[in-house]
């Protein structure tokens, strides 16, 4: 049983592998990387398609079922961890956070797509009947240019990604994109930065709706409408979030990590923990661990 969760830099993988880029088959993968089945994170972008097997993926703790067909899109830090059921097989992308920055205009454009913005329900899709043969083309061109020796291998590659990603977010049947102005866009990412910034100390939507300008109506009407849910939540979350992060870590004390996320007392951070996982953050611990 590991007492913390380890983070795995993209170096640290091998494989097909130039600078910050990780392309190869999951099969292989899967059987050379035993952490996998343990709860870890990712310095990197990790993006999955499974094309046969089974079992399940926890992602930030909440369980999957994995089937064939399958897309998992993971950012940098998410925590998640594998559990398969006999042979797996697929591909895996592994990209750097500054991979395609020199090569776009937006640097965070990919962050646009819906699957890249850290939300774990959006980030599993299945991939319907008539686009699976484009998309596994997508994965085996990226895998033959690993093998060119042009000036242009790169920028084809980032190509060949864009390409994917733009296709998966037009062929996701089951969701509905937003047509998300550019103004919304960069509040939105504002908020979630300042969020990522703050959580421990500030937990208010009208302290957050100050630091950006605007007020707490316009905050929770922008964030009911790209997230659906009100601005109070989507704080609530990230705090959440980093608690179940830490408990996983054995060596901190259930009041350390109260200490940590800026509670009064442990008995407060508990009584909160519980009323919104239904379980105390103890239970919590003993359930994560359980084997």
């Amino acid at each position: 049983m590991k007492s913390e969760i380890p983070t795995y830099d993209i170096q640290s993988i091998g494989g097909f592998q130039y600078d910050d880029i990780y392309v190869g088959r999951f099969g292989p993968y899967s059987g050379t990387h035993q952490h996998l089945h343990y709860p870890h994170r990712h310095s990197f972008y990790h993006v999955v398609l499974f094309t046969e097997g089974a079992g399940s993926h926890a992602i930030d703790f909440e369980k999957f079922e994995v089937q064939p067909w399958q897309i998992y899109f993971m950012i940098p830090g998410q925590v998640h961890s594998w559990s398969f059921d006999g042979d797996v097989d697929g591909y895996v992308l592994n990209f750097s956070s500054s991979y395609f920055q020199s090569f776009l205009l937006q640097s965070d454009y990919i962050q646009r797509f819906s699957f890249f913005q850290g939300i774990t329900q959006d980030s599993v899709i299945q991939i319907p009947t008539d686009n699976r043969a484009k998309i596994k083309d997508i994965f085996e061109r990226v895998l033959a240019a690993g093998g060119y020796n042009n000036l242009h291998r790169e920028d084809y590659i980032k190509v060949l990604l864009l390409e994917l990603f733009i296709l998966v977010s037009h062929t996701a049947i089951h969701r509905t994109e937003k047509d998300i102005s550019s103004y919304n866009y960069l509040l939105l990412k504002n908020f979630q930065r300042l969020i990522e910034a703050n959580f421990k100390m500030i937990r208010l939507p009208k302290d957050y709706a100050q630091l950006l300008y605007i007020t707490p109506n316009h905050l929770n009407a922008l964030c009911n409408d790209l997230l659906g849910m009100p601005a109070g939540e989507v704080i609530r979350n990230r705090v959440l979030l980093e608690a179940k992060r830490l408990l996983v870590n054995l060596d901190l004390s259930i009041n350390q990590i109260s200490l940590q996320l800026n509670f009064s007392d442990n008995s407060y951070f508990t009584k909160f923990f519980k009323k919104y996982v239904s379980m105390t953050p103890d239970e919590f611990r003993k359930k994560t661990f359980r084997k």
